[in-house]
């Protein structure tokens, strides 16, 4: 087994893509690879093999790998559920809720866990490419690092520092990187890829040459920006303003403040006849949609009053009004509700809230988080859909007894008697090309032939051309050990 570690000069330069990208390249010239990324904080999260859960990202990365997508690909996940606090998933359980400050003292203790995946990884695949998180150019974090450097020296495993050319100043931030790290991190560092380049690469020879000689560290390649980045499921929520579609369906979607699993509209956006349209702070419900979706939250209540706090509350009675549905899905759907309760304050501060009283339902929260991949019928339409439960609390009501699908013959989510008002717990459902298509000509909108899951791997199959075409791979693989 060799191992390989892409870090960045900082957050969303564009390392989950190029770990993704390697992976397939690795795979295509014959390697058996998997993905590894010690701490990741998102989210956007997946449900294993295993029934656990990781970040987005390494479940891309391992279809990217050929693979099932496995808690140890990912084993420790950060879900950030306040500006100061995040659910902590180990091996792919959540273990507790904690303040930034008390997850620094915890840090260190988490190398053990991160260690054993990273040991039965090794045994499963001839290469593992990781990916770090944020930048090692944050030294003020470096105590206790198990994400960077510290897990790269821990595991004796190499270095390759990705820039972003695209923000602009790359050629300070892995010169400047290399400056703030110490002399034994910095040796870890084999060499160096700018990446997202907008133009003629040729045109930064002298600026890719400067770079290597500040630095001493080995050019590997200058990668052009690769657009059909959007057809890949992000992991990042600030990428979603970027992501607009044009159809004759228009739906709205709230972009929440702690919005979770928002891979969920990929789908929705790839439809040629659907325009889909991210409302963010600030910005009022359009009065010309046809639906409004309540997407997944990792804080129910608190997005709830974010919620009313945009007026958002208001925009969504309106619409109502106007004859327009809603969608709310997780979290979303449990907003819909009369009441979110959170006794134990497993979200936050313990209290409830009162919901958006659009479901006849009442909502929960109980120590206890459903995590299963899902297999159901779409009760409206009577079509197969595929997704996965990702969620705490329990939701009851009236409504259920007008389920938005069945799951093993037993009611999921709920909708409103006149059947505009939709709740369900299934994320990913709109993966599934037969339901999407039913689901959208239930709601009157025109459907394409779209093969969702085919484009993705098409796109990563293109992403691992345009990486092949534009980074020395073989010399960067050959830096793995």
């Amino acid at each position: 087994m060799r191992a390989l570690m892409i870090q960045g000069t900082g957050s969303n330069v564009g390392k989950s893509l190029l770990v993704a990208g390697l992976c397939r390249a690795a795979l295509r010239r014959g390697f058996s690879v998997a993905p590894f990324k010690p701490q990741n904080m998102s989210n956007n999260a997946a449900v294993t093999v295993d029934g656990g859960e990781i970040g987005r990202a390494q479940a891309l990365q391992a279809l990217a790998s050929g693979l099932e997508p496995h808690t140890d690909m990912n084993p420790v996940l950060l879900k950030p559920e306040t500006e100061t606090g995040a659910q902590v998933v180990v091996h792919g359980r959540r273990i507790a809720t904690v303040k930034a400050r008390d997850y620094a003292a915890m840090k260190p203790a988490l190398m053990a866990p991160v260690l054993e995946s990273f040991a039965r990884m090794k045994a499963r695949a001839e290469i593992i490419i990781v990916e770090g998180a944020g930048s090692p150019a944050e030294v003020n974090l470096r105590d206790g690092d198990i994400a960077n450097m510290g897990f790269a020296r821990a595991a004796d495993v190499p270095v390759v520092l990705a820039g972003d050319i695209d923000r602009g100043g790359v050629i300070a931030q892995i010169v400047g990187t290399q400056a703030v790290l110490a002399p034994a991190d910095a040796a870890m560092v084999r060499g160096f890829i700018v990446n997202k380049f907008r133009g003629d690469p040729r045109l930064f020879d002298d600026g890719y040459a400067l770079i290597a000689a500040r630095t001493g560290w080995r050019g590997l390649g200058v990668v052009p920006y690769f657009p059909d980045a959007v057809k890949l499921p992000a992991e990042d929520a600030q990428d979603l303003p970027k992501r607009r579609t044009n159809g004759q369906y228009r739906v709205a979607v709230l972009a929440f403040s702690r919005i979770a699993n928002f891979d969920d509209l990929d789908p929705l956006r790839q439809e040629a006849g659907v325009s889909v349209t991210m409302i963010g702070p600030g910005q009022a419900l359009p009065g010309d949609i046809d639906l409004v979706i309540l997407p997944g939250s990792k804080s129910t209540r608190g997005d709830l009053a974010y919620s009313r706090a945009q007026g958002w509350d208001i925009d969504i009675a309106a619409h109502v009004r106007r004859g327009g549905r809603v969608l709310g899905i997780c979290g979303g759907y449990q907003m819909l509700g009369r009441v979110v309760r959170d006794p134990q304050g497993i979200e936050g501060i313990a209290g409830e809230t009162p919901g958006l009283g659009l479901l006849d339902v009442e909502t929960s929260m109980t120590t206890e988080k459903s995590l299963s991949r899902v297999s159901a019928v779409h009760v409206a339409t009577g079509e197969a859909m595929e997704g996965y439960e990702i969620h705490i609390g329990r939701s009851e009501g009236e409504a259920r007894s007008r389920p938005f699908a069945r799951v093993r013959g037993e009611p999921e989510g709920a909708i409103s008697r006149d059947g505009r008002i939709m709740g369900s717990y299934l994320h990913g459902m709109f993966a599934s090309d037969t339901f999407r298509s039913a689901f959208l000509r239930y709601l009157g909108a025109e459907t394409s032939t779209l093969a969702y899951t085919d484009a993705i791997e098409t796109t990563l199959d293109a992403l691992a051309a345009h990486i092949e075409a534009h980074v020395d791979v073989a010399g960067l693989l050959a830096l793995a050990r």
